[in-house]
């Protein structure tokens, strides 16, 4: 069965990490350009002082850049998540949304840089959001990209 958005959305949804750790993937667009993501901060998912718990933020904003690059790059790249940063910026309550983008043109300018076997290491930007609009964090993901060495074809002979 192929892989649509809306059975991936579906699927991470009910991923036993994601489904008790509140996080539900809304949508993932149908050229695979953009996803949106909640997090519902509830006894589980909440710290101490009753906030949204960072691990938990930072959680709901793992896979989705590289899953977006993967899917609209094709199969004869490597696409991989190596890093990520967040500030947080106050205390995040209720329903937390991430949206996150990758346009067919960045994603085109990856294809190109990783050509021949390059190794490209690319930074994406997202912010967590409240019920209000109110930035509660800001959050970056490394995505690294190169094209599979069996595209490339073979190294150089002795």
């Amino acid at each position: 069965m192929p892989v649509t958005p809306r059975r991936l959305a579906l699927g991470m949804s009910l991923w036993i990490p994601n489904l008790f750790s509140g996080i539900r993937v809304k949508r993932f667009a149908s050229d695979w350009t953009s996803a949106t993501v909640e997090l519902h901060v509830n006894v589980f998912t909440r710290n101490y002082v009753k906030t949204a718990f960072g691990g938990s933020m930072s959680a709901m904003t793992d896979p989705y850049f590289f899953m977006l690059v993967m899917h609209q790059i094709g199969r004869d790249y490597i696409v991989w998540d190596t890093r990520g940063e967040i500030e947080f910026v106050k205390p995040g309550r209720g329903v937390l949304t991430a949206h996150f983008a990758v346009s067919p043109e960045k994603t085109a300018e990856l294809r190109e840089r990783a050509r021949g076997g390059a190794k490209v290491l690319e930074w994406f930007e997202t912010e967590i959001t409240d019920r209000d609009g109110d930035v509660v964090a800001r959050v970056r993901r490394e995505v690294y990209v190169r094209e599979k060495k069996r595209v490339t074809g073979p190294g150089p002979t002795a």
